[in-house]
């Protein structure tokens, strides 16, 4: 991949933090909790459905020009939670410049589940950070 020409920085890859944590029971208590209505994650409603992650998600997902990585709460390394300043759910871009927030919890809640809303705010919000999208010589 090549760097456009005038671009300083360039997405390398993109990180979702979801609103949840990733161990076995914090895992069914999500579950359980979104089921009652006292838990909610828009990154979920995006990337899962029932039990597994959507195929839906995998076809959006797989046409980003930047690989899409996933956290929990519990899982994420240190350089993701110190950018996403304890804000959960969120998408951070892992650019050349440095790593920064993409889009909040209202963005995500903004897509409404949809894994194709989310691919085009995910465009959007490249050119509107002045990031640059990673080109194919």
């Amino acid at each position: 991949m090549g760097i456009p020409p005038g671009s300083d920085d360039v997405v390398v890859g993109l990180v979702g933090v979801y609103d949840a944590e990733g161990t076995l029971l914090g895992e069914v208590a999500y579950w359980v909790g979104a089921r009652l209505g006292r838990a909610h994650c828009a990154l979920c409603d995006v990337t899962h459905g029932m039990f597994t992650e959507r195929a839906d998600w995998r076809a959006a997902r797989d046409t980003l020009p930047a690989p899409f990585a996933t956290y929990h709460l519990d899982d994420m390394p240190a350089e993701v939670r110190e950018c996403a300043g304890g804000l959960a759910p969120v998408v951070l871009a892992r650019a050349t410049g440095g790593m920064r927030l993409q889009l909040g919890p209202s963005e995500l809640d903004a897509c409404r589940g949809s894994p194709t809303r989310l691919v085009e705010l995910l465009h959007r919000t490249v050119d509107h950070l002045g990031l640059a999208w990673p080109t194919v010589p």
